[in-house]
């Protein structure tokens, strides 16, 4: 059985390739048992369509943010990218 985590990456996973039967199963069978993880799932197909109807406002309020990100969360980010390619080379 997979855990939360697991399941998280693949329904993200899932919204940009279609996963294998195997994993598919494995993920619907949680889905079912698991609450948190079902509202995850829901959440990101609503974020999803969101965007999707949308990317004018997404792409002309661009310029006007002002977001900078810590030299600490810059790190943060390095660092998980360095993993995830480890992680698949």
């Amino acid at each position: 059985m997979l855990r939360c985590r697991e399941i998280s990456q693949l329904v993200s996973e899932a919204m940009d390739r279609k996963l294998p039967l195997r994993q598919r199963w494995a993920v619907w069978m949680h889905l079912m048992m698991c609450g948190l993880c079902a509202g995850f799932a829901r959440d990101l197909r609503l974020l999803r369509r969101a965007l999707r109807s949308h990317p004018e406002r997404l792409i002309s309020n661009a310029d006007q943010l002002d977001v900078t990100l810590s030299e600490q969360a810059r790190e943060r980010i390095k660092a998980a990218l360095r993993d995830a390619a480890d992680e698949h080379p």
